[in-house]
């Protein structure tokens, strides 16, 4: 007789279970620990388990768990890593599971370990059904650095199925679309000189102010170029993050540089929009005596949507009595739709507890979700 462990236990070890993602190799970890734990639970419960490593990206792996056979079904999909803490903001270990107030707290457990604990619950409950279409559970990597899990899979091709959910945090409210994002760094050369005589040198921060000035009126014309009234904020938005340029005040700045990130709506296309930003500042150097470069920080993420009528968006809207809605927030369902799949983005948490300290997940979404995971495998995988 199988035993599966229960919702608690599971989330505590999945919690308990290091994978954070980062650009600073000092703070980043591997999944494997995460994926092998899934890959065990589910298992001994008729899915067949891949681990697939990730080119480039040593101990950074994917794990595709499927139960049944055919062209159809639905794909439970969601990242296993989570962001960097700082511990000192935390009420308590970031990684030993907390109850308090009818809240789960610990690092992961609404972005998004939690969804992936309901999911081994779920397979758990259904270790005796008799599916006619296949149900799989997909686990990615570093989807909170540069979402190489992702690209991985749409780069290899493998089909999965249909139908598709992201269990991201949405406060179980249906999501069928949101913002693409990219981020881009110029960086300007100038020469050193004394402030005393500006001629000395060749200003960095100067040509930084003339970028930016191009950059400003590009998002400018991006408040009208595609407006989608489904979003929060309608119109695609670019935002310069960060300066950093010079040493001192009585020195002419020789280096300078400017990050931005561009966040475009759907019907707008992300490298377009990358190789516009960076021509409108080249015109804008190109007079000046600077040398300058572009560099990429975040290759991006496509802008998602998926059109209201798709069986996954109807029966998720029927089963949350929840009408779609936009986000401003990417996910990975942008590179599910590329690969052929409906994709709908649908979780228990609130997006505003995601890389937080102290970041919790509410009991009271558990058992709504769990009802909803079960309408889709109804609709899904028991019908079609």
């Amino acid at each position: 007789m199988i035993t599966s462990p229960t919702l608690v236990q599971t989330l505590s070890q999945l919690i308990g279970t290091p994978s954070v993602s980062s650009t600073l190799r000092a703070l980043d970890t591997s999944n494997h620990a995460v994926c092998a734990l899934l890959a065990n639970w589910l298992e001994p419960l008729g899915f067949a388990c891949e681990l697939l490593p990730i080119d480039g990206s040593p101990g950074k792996y994917n794990l595709i768990a499927t139960r049944g056979h055919g062209d159809g079904g639905l794909v439970l999909s969601g990242h296993t890593d989570t962001v960097p803490y700082d511990d000192s903001g935390w009420d308590s270990d970031p990684f030993k599971l907390r109850d308090a107030h009818d809240r789960w707290h610990g690092l992961g457990t609404c972005d998004m370990k939690g969804f992936f604990a309901l999911c081994v619950q779920l397979a758990a409950e259904l270790k005796d059904v008799d599916l006619k279409q296949p149900l799989v559970i997909l686990a990615t990597a570093d989807e909170e650095s540069g979402m190489d899990g992702a690209k991985a899979l749409l780069k290899a091709g493998r089909p999965l199925g249909r139908h598709a959910l992201v269990g991201e945090p949405t406060g179980l409210v249906p999501v069928r679309m949101h913002k693409g994002i990219f981020m881009d760094v110029l960086r300007v050369r100038g020469h050193a000189g004394h402030s005393s005589n500006p001629a000395a040198g060749i200003n960095a921060v100067e040509g930084v102010h003339q970028a930016l000035g191009a950059l400003l009126g590009l998002r400018d014309e991006l408040k009208t170029r595609l407006l989608r009234e489904e979003f929060p904020v309608p119109h695609s938005t670019l935002n310069p993050g960060c300066v950093h340029g010079g040493d001192s005040p009585n020195r002419i700045p020789a280096a300078c540089e400017l990050q931005f990130d561009l966040r475009p709506v759907p019907g707008l296309n992300l490298e377009d929009l990358r190789q516009e930003a960076r021509a409108r500042m080249d015109a804008a150097l190109g007079e000046g005596p600077w040398q300058w470069e572009h560099d990429t920080v975040f290759e991006g993420a496509e802008p998602f949507e998926t059109a209201a009528d798709a069986a996954i968006v109807k029966a998720a809207e029927r089963l949350t009595d929840c009408p779609a809605q936009a986000v401003n927030f990417c996910t990975e369902g942008g590179y599910l739709n590329q690969m052929g799949l409906q994709t709908l983005v649908l979780g228990p948490g609130d997006i505003a507890q995601a890389h937080q300290p102290n970041e919790y997940l509410s009991m009271d979404q558990v058992a709504p979700m769990m009802d909803i995971l079960r309408g889709l495998v109804k609709d899904f995988c028991h019908e079609q």
